[in-house]
């Protein structure tokens, strides 16, 4: 993997602007990185682990220059509900796997195709889980006591309404200050991270004046030791494999698409571009080797990558150094954060909620009232009340059929003669009427996609106007950008049936696309390459060419120029139907 690419006329410059972001935002993934891991059900140094093993091999084999990896908000209800399924072991190995598949995904270039899954998918799911997280935290915020933790959603709720009469005024009044320095800091010190000042400030006063009457980090899991994440091999069968290939498979997906919408995101902020398959590797990597270190699984951290960008970051050099800084910490400072009180946890965990909800994004799309709000409530309910994988399997099941509903209602299926009071008489089925209609000639007009979803549509409405059997099916497909077997198919048994008695199938304007399917299915050939035309109008001259002269005698239809000749009607002398809407008399 070419490295040189991403660090090509690195100067010293450069190195100034990558560290002091790296520096800036390895103080704001301290917090974070505990508040995820504490979330996730997992003791807070592995989210320091996962910190700085997962955030500097993301940014050194990565595909984007910016991007900041670590634990995300995104990850909390999946790796909680592992934990409690199947145990810290096995999230590790979970991970491990994980990790895997995103270098298989990346390695098959399969990058792009993770944009292909549908918006309101992706923003009911992050909205689903922000519900999760946030309301995760009231236990915490409250200082509730006795408090079990389950992994369904409604259960948690019970379990908090059934214990709000042990809640704790202290750990409120905790939290109320942490929350008030998120909130201010940004408005007076924006360069100032509000959830590192938050956390110092409510931890020093609870240590001053509430010593004794809140949980901290260290009562609840134990010191922080002060020392490096150590390699440590999880142990696993092949059994232990097959039963976490579900979970591995959830992680790899929204790890995969967490990072992708971040680097885009960070693509928008600097008009750069990111190989996305590149930075499926890099994720697979560093979530290979993160759960080594006791480290749970990690993804591109969008608030994070921002931060990054907006503090004048130059190239991955800031991830690295980010990942550093967390490292120096960890080192010197570990014994004081065993000090901070879960209460004063929660208000960062929150805020978190608020602001990965895309709560303004969820809003449009359910006032649009279309197809996408069924899908975007659907995806939203499942995610909050049974579990991602579900919420994000039926989302995207709901958002293909409705897809190919909307798809099939736009196919648009027309007999249509030409019409001489227009320019080069463009053809319309307003022309085609009672006493105006070619008796040999059909001609349809085929616009959309000729597909599974609506070849039967297509079928049916040519078979159920040819009923006199014309000699001649001109199909108009200049408008039909693609086509599948399923519609090469409708297609055949139209063709099968016109050559049944004798007439001829003519296709004029086909598009590369569909005219390929033809080929593979040897449909071409049925209808037989010389009567495959580029403009309509050679197409109807060969049809006006094989027509039956003797029923052309005496015919007043008149739909075409040449049929006051072959009808051999003195039209000086007759009067002849055409419609009523073009100003003459029947």
């Amino acid at each position: 993997m070419k490295l040189s690419g991403r660090f090509e006329g690195y100067n010293a410059g450069y190195f100034r602007r990558d560290l002091v972001s790296g520096l800036i935002v390895g103080i704001i993934a301290i917090p974070l990185g505990m508040a995820f891991a504490i979330a996730a059900g997992v003791n807070p140094q592995y989210g320091i682990y996962t910190t700085i093993v997962a955030g500097f091999l993301a940014s050194l084999f990565g595909g984007s220059k910016f991007q900041i990896t670590g634990p995300t908000g995104a990850f909390i209800p999946i790796l909680f509900a592992i934990v409690m399924q199947y145990g810290y072991e096995n999230l590790l190995i979970a991970g491990l796997m994980a990790g895997v598949l995103l270098v298989l995904m990346g390695a098959l270039r399969l990058g792009k195709l993770i944009q292909f899954i549908p918006r309101p998918v992706t923003t009911g799911f992050t909205a689903g889980i922000a519900v999760i997280i946030f309301t995760g935290q009231i236990a915490n915020f409250l200082g509730l006591e006795g408090i079990q933790k389950h992994e369904d959603f409604l259960a948690n709720m019970k379990e908090i309404a059934l214990h709000l009469s042990t809640i704790n005024l202290y750990s409120v009044m905790t939290a109320m200050i942490c929350l008030l320095f998120i909130l201010l800091t940004p408005r007076f010190f924006p360069k100032v991270p509000g959830s590192l000042i938050g956390l110092v400030v409510s931890s020093l006063i609870a240590a001053w004046f509430f010593d004794g009457k809140v949980d901290t980090i260290g009562t609840t899991y134990g010191a922080i030791p002060s020392t490096p994440p150590s390699f440590h091999l999880p142990e696993f069968s092949l059994e232990q494999m097959e039963r976490l290939i579900a979970p591995a498979f959830v992680i790899a997906m929204l790890g995969g698409i967490e990072s992708l919408l971040s680097a885009v995101v960070a693509d928008g902020m600097t008009g750069s571009r990111h190989n996305s398959n590149r930075e499926l590797i890099g994720q697979g990597i560093a979530n290979i080797i993160t759960p080594l270190f006791g480290g749970i699984p990690a993804t591109g951290a969008i608030a994070r990558t921002a931060t990054n960008i907006k503090n004048g970051a130059a190239s991955p050099v800031s991830g690295m150094i980010h990942s550093i800084v967390v490292f120096i910490v960890l080192m010197l400072f570990a014994p004081l954060a065993s000090d901070i009180p879960l209460a004063s946890m929660a208000p960062v965990l929150m805020v978190v909620a608020w602001n990965m909800s895309e709560r303004k994004e969820f809003a449009h799309i359910l006032r649009t009232k279309t197809s996408d709000a069924i899908v975007l409530f659907t995806t939203f309910l499942l995610t909050v009340l049974t579990d991602l994988t579900t919420a994000v399997g039926v989302g995207l099941i709901l958002a293909v059929l409705l897809f190919v509903k909307r798809m099939s209602e736009v196919l648009f299926v027309a007999k249509v003669l030409p019409d001489p009071s227009v320019k080069h008489e463009k053809m319309g089925p307003h022309m085609v009427q009672e006493g105006h209609d070619c008796p040999q000639t059909a001609i349809f007009t085929v616009e959309g996609a000729l597909f599974f979803g609506a070849a039967t549509i297509f079928e049916t409405s040519v078979m159920n106007t040819i009923h006199r059997r014309p000699k001649i099916l001109l199909l108009k497909m200049s408008r039909v950008p693609l086509m599948d077997t399923t519609g090469a198919s409708n297609l055949a048994k139209v063709v099968k049936d016109v050559k049944s008695y004798g007439g001829t199938v003519l296709v004029s304007g086909i598009q590369p696309q569909p005219r390929e399917v033809l080929q593979r299915t040897g449909l071409e050939d049925v209808i037989g390459k010389e009567h495959f035309f580029h403009h309509t109008g050679e197409a109807i001259d060969f049809a006006l060419s094989q027509l039956d002269r003797q029923k052309c005698l005496g015919c007043r239809h008149f739909v075409f120029r040449e049929c006051a000749a072959l009808s051999g009607i003195d039209t000086r002398k007759e009067t002849y139907p055409l419609p009523l809407e073009q100003g003459m008399v029947q």
